[in-house]
């Protein structure tokens, strides 16, 4: 991760609630000195305080980036305190969910070029996958540049659009929700076959973790996956069955719930 640029012009980071101390700390830990970031947050944590960071200080006048990490609902009070760095000798990469980039340009000019990002919960532990969007000012160095940041908490994707952001958001920004419920029921299921709830949960929750690590290394694809551990007649089998079943079973389930997540992220996005 290469902080060069931003060392020497400096970061803005409009909110650090847990998403925005998420990417501060794995900056930190890259390299980026704590002189060149300057914090934007009303109510700084202890933790933030403790970072040697510039906290609700006069901004430097053309920093390299401005990350903007508060809640959607804030946006309207939030940005002001950013406008006058808009026009064009910064990048303004937006962690927000439900904010669209034309919002972005009637506050700080359509001139200025802008990254529309959505990561997921897993960044809080450097694991998250995150999927980036320019605008029409913004160059390829600039996108470089956001994915070199993003980097700090996971992996990174370009869309073509940004009309595809819905559909990440209800994929992969609700995603884990779906996760964590897997792990809840397939726990509970196995407690209702006899399982002790301690067991049931630790072994739900290895089950699920060591699957998706090893769907991440394999070469394979996941239907393979499912294929390779699968014996015909055999215990897999008869649980996928049910599983798999056309109308009552994960494949109509999740095209719904996934569906349900973009559509409201479309209705966010107009309201």
């Amino acid at each position: 991760m290469d902080m060069s640029r931003i060392a020497e012009q400096g970061l803005v980071l409009l909110g650090c609630g847990k998403m925005g101390s998420a990417m501060l700390a794995g900056w930190l830990d890259h390299g980026l000195p704590a002189a060149s970031v300057w914090v934007i947050d009303p109510n700084p944590s202890e933790w933030l305080k403790a970072q040697g960071v510039n906290i609700n200080t006069p901004l430097p006048e053309a920093p390299a980036v401005v990350l903007v990490a508060v809640k959607p609902q804030m946006m309207g009070t939030a940005l002001p305190a950013i406008q006058a760095l808009g026009g064009g000798d910064s990048l303004f990469i937006s962690v927000a969910a439900g904010t669209s980039i034309a919002t972005f340009e009637d506050v700080l000019g359509d001139n200025t070029p802008i990254v529309r990002a959505m990561p997921n919960t897993p960044a809080a532990i450097r694991q998250g996958i995150t999927a980036v969007i320019g605008n029409s000012h913004t160059a390829g160095p600039d996108l470089d540049l956001a994915e070199n940041l993003l980097s700090a908490i996971g992996d990174t994707v370009r869309l073509d659009s940004e009309s595809q952001m819905d559909a990440v958001t209800g994929l992969s920004g609700s995603g884990p929700a779906y996760v964590f419920h897997l792990i809840e029921t397939l726990a509970a299921a196995g407690e209702a076959q006899g399982l002790p709830h301690a067991l049931a949960m630790r072994l739900a929750k290895s089950t699920v973790a060591g699957a998706g690590a090893l769907a991440m290394a394999s070469h394979e694809d996941p239907s393979q996956l499912r294929v390779n551990v699968t014996s015909p007649k055999g215990t897999t089998h008869a649980a996928l069955e049910v599983l798999m079943h056309e109308e009552e079973g994960f494949p109509n389930l999740l095209h719904r719930a996934v569906k349900a997540a973009t559509d409201r992220s479309k209705e966010l996005s107009r309201e």
